[in-house]
């Protein structure tokens, strides 16, 4: 299970920007599949969101860019979202991240 911490506990204020690192737990990690559920979630929200991998930044909202931060299982990932529906957006997409993109 990873380690999130609220919006609240990060102290970001809401429709600004919001910052979350989340745990990469299922098996064969950050894959195509994993990638474009993120991408889908990320595409309905207004907000700018990346995800940060050590020294890499991807858009959440493109596949391909997902794919090249190559993010394995145990990785730390951070999701950065900047907009009106930024604390949404990162919620959401953690949850993914949480329920192991529905893998097992």
């Amino acid at each position: 299970m990873s380690e999130q911490i609220s919006v609240a506990e990060a102290g970001v204020n809401a429709g600004e920007e919001c910052v979350l690192q989340v745990l990469v737990t299922n098996q064969l990690g950050l894959h195509a599949r994993p990638a474009s559920q993120i991408a889908r979630e990320a595409q309905a929200f207004a907000s700018s969101i990346t995800i940060v991998a050590e020294d890499q930044i991807a858009d959440a909202k493109s596949i391909l860019d997902l794919l090249t931060l190559a993010a394995a299982q145990g990785s730390t990932l951070e999701i950065r979202a900047n907009g009106s529906d930024a604390n949404q957006a990162v919620s959401r997409i953690s949850e993914l991240f949480a329920a192991k993109f529905g893998e097992k």
